[in-house]
């Protein structure tokens, strides 16, 4: 894969994650101009939900997807930020929790994209536990966690190399794999039911 498609569905993936919340705002706005008291607090909700969400997952894509900065270096914003991002894709019925161990600044950009990508798999809720032991980053789904298995068979063929279709809901297993190579990933199925990734 060259640069610029990578570039592109890197583009399309974080365009789509956010213009939902994006119209959300922008017909909050169209109401507030009617001047309609009676939807006023309905206004301040959605206005209040969809802005958390934006800057919720503005801040996780910067530091996932944009240039090396220092806080990546960070790791108590790097979970917060990751932390807040898992929230701002599950709902209060279903969320998706970090367990959060450990893991150095090393491991901080690659950390953040295999929640990404394993929390994409996520059914109706579940946890993704990172931690880090003998200089190895650790990060899966829980037993409990239910995951969708055709998105499941697309992750591990695209981490394979036996899949070409390049979708851009898939981009950040396409920029992990990028940023690691062929060497050091392992994708893994330890249960048959859990998906995670040992990097290192």
């Amino acid at each position: 894969m060259n640069n610029l498609l990578l570039s592109e569905l890197i583009s399309t993936r974080i365009s789509h994650d956010l213009i939902g919340n994006i119209g959300a705002v922008a017909n909050a706005v169209e109401l507030m101009e009617d001047e309609d008291a009676d939807f006023m607090s309905d206004i301040k909700d959605i206005l209040k939900v969809s802005s958390q969400v934006l800057v919720s997952r503005l801040k996780f894509f910067r530091m996932a997807f944009g240039l090396d900065n220092a806080n990546l270096e960070d790791m108590a914003l790097v979970e917060k930020t990751t932390r807040d991002y898992l929230q701002s894709i599950g709902n209060k019925n279903f969320p998706i929790i970090l367990k959060f161990d450990s893991c150095s600044q090393k491991f901080s950009r690659i950390m953040m994209l295999s929640v990404m990508i394993l929390a994409d798999l996520i059914v109706k809720g579940g946890e993704i536990c990172v931690c880090e032991k003998d200089c190895k980053l650790f990060v899966n789904v829980s037993a409990i966690s239910k995951i969708s298995a055709s998105k499941t068979e697309d992750i591990l063929a695209l981490l394979a190399g036996t899949k070409e279709e390049y979708l851009a809901q898939y981009a950040p297993a396409f920029f992990l794999k990028d940023l690691l190579g062929s060497s050091g990933l392992k994708l893994f199925l330890p249960d048959g039911d859990v998906l995670g990734f040992v990097i290192g």
